[in-house]
C-alpha cells in the first residue's frame, strides 16, 4: 500500500483529495493532512512515505520553496494547482506528475501508476545497487563481510568482530568497539557467513573470532575473549574446538 502525505492551504481542497484517494483504499494509506508547510516540514523529516501531494499556490511558502526546503527527497512528488502554468516548472522541480484542480479521478489514477512505476524503478535500482556491492565485497575482500540491516548496508571488518550470540531467530554481533549490531537471521546463517579459519561455533549459542581468545579455562569449560567476556564452550563441541586450536 502506497503511503502519501498531502499538502495545500485550504481545508476544502485536502478533504476533496483526501476523499478522491480513499477511493484508492486498496492501494493508498493517507498518512497525515497538512495546511501549515513549516509543520508538514518536520514531519516529513521523520515520517518516511511513497508520495507527497504539494500544492503550489500557498501564502506562508509555496511548493517550489518548500520542495528547496527538504532535507532529502526520497518520494513521488505529486504537484496540485489551479493554474496550467505551473505545470511546465513543475515537471522541472523533479515532480512526476501535477494535477489540475478541480482534480479529475482519470488523472488522479494515472498519477497514482506513475508513482507506483517511479516506486518500483527505484526499489530495483537499490537491490541491484545492494547486490553491486556485496558480490564485490564477498569475492575480492576476504576481511569483510557484508550485513544488511536496518535500512544499510554495513561492511564489517572481521577482526572487529570478538563473537555472535544467538538469540532465537535473532543474532548479535559483538564488536571490539564495544558496540553490538542486532541481525534477522539465526546463528546458523550467520555462521555461513564467517570463514571457518578464522571463526568456530563453539556453543549452540555462540561463534568466536578464534583470533580474540586470551584463556582457555579447562576445568570450568569456557573460553575468555581480548574484551573479557566469558564464552561456554558446550561439551560436544570441545574435541573439535581443540583440533581447531
Amino acid at each position: 500500500m502506497l503511503k502519501a502525505i498531502l499538502i495545500d492551504d485550504e481545508p476544502k481542497a485536502l478533504e476533496s483529495l483526501s476523499w478522491e484517494l480513499d477511493n484508492f483504499s486498496d492501494e493508498i494509506e493517507i498518512l497525515a493532512t497538512f495546511t501549515d508547510p513549516e509543520e508538514a516540514l518536520k514531519y516529513i523529516e521523520k515520517t518516511p512515505c511513497d508520495c507527497l501531494f504539494l500544492d503550489i499556490e500557498m501564502p506562508t511558502m509555496d511548493g517550489f520553496q518548500f520542495l528547496n526546503m527538504l532535507k532529502s527527497k526520497d518520494f513521488a512528488v505529486i504537484i496540485t494547482t489551479a493554474y496550467n502554468e505551473y505545470a511546465i516548472k513543475a515537471l522541472k522541480e523533479e515532480a512526476i506528475d501535477y494535477l489540475l484542480k478541480p482534480i479529475d479521478m482519470d488523472d488522479l489514477k494515472v498519477a497514482i501508476s506513475k508513482v507506483k512505476k517511479y516506486i518500483s524503478r527505484n526499489d530495483v535500482s537499490t537491490e541491484k545497487f545492494e547486490r553491486i556491492l556485496s558480490d564485490y565485497n564477498s569475492r575480492f575482500n576476504k576481511k569483510r563481510i557484508t550485513i544488511n540491516t536496518d535500512g544499510k548496508l554495513i561492511f564489517l571488518d572481521l577482526d572487529d568482530l570478538l563473537f555472535a550470540e544467538s538469540d532465537g531467530n535473532y543474532s548479535t554481533l559483538y564488536l571490539t568497539n564495544s558496540k553490538k549490531i542486532v541481525l534477522t537471521k539465526k546463528l546458523k546463517e550467520v555462521n555461513a557467513m564467517l570463514p571457518d579459519e578464522r571463526f568456530f561455533r563453539i556453543h549452540n549459542s555462540y561463534i568466536v573470532n578464534l583470533d580474540k581468545i586470551k584463556e582457555f579455562i579447562k576445568s570450568d569449560g569456557y573460553v575468555i575473549l581480548v574484551s573479557n567476556h566469558k564464552i561456554p564452550i558446550s561439551r560436544q563441541r570441545k574435541a573439535a574446538f581443540l583440533e581447531k586450536l
